[in-house]
């Protein structure tokens, strides 16, 4: 199976909802490994590395967010290669 990874970095209402928390359930729930974080600007970064199927899912997902958020946009990239991550986690904000 070949590895994808998306890294994703999502604005709007996203900070203060539970955001992290959800994508954290999200992404464990899809087989996926990779971490999410806060950012300084109000913003959430993610990484998503698994089979290609899910990490196109989970950043479907992220376009909507948990009930609370509201996403205004949703940058994806999949140029980078995969790490080969283990796990997902929560990163502290950055």
């Amino acid at each position: 199976m070949a590895i994808k990874r998306a890294h994703v970095h999502i604005s709007g209402r996203v900070q203060g909802v539970f955001f992290r928390a959800w994508v954290l359930d999200a992404a464990r729930h899809l087989g996926l490994a990779g971490w999410v974080r806060n950012r300084f600007d109000g913003s959430v970064e993610a990484v998503f590395e698994g089979e290609a199927a899910s990490v196109e899912r989970m950043v479907e997902l992220c376009h909507d967010g948990p009930d609370h958020a509201r996403v205004d946009t949703v940058l994806d990239d999949y140029g980078e290669p995969a790490e080969g991550l283990g796990s997902f986690e929560v990163k502290s904000t950055s």
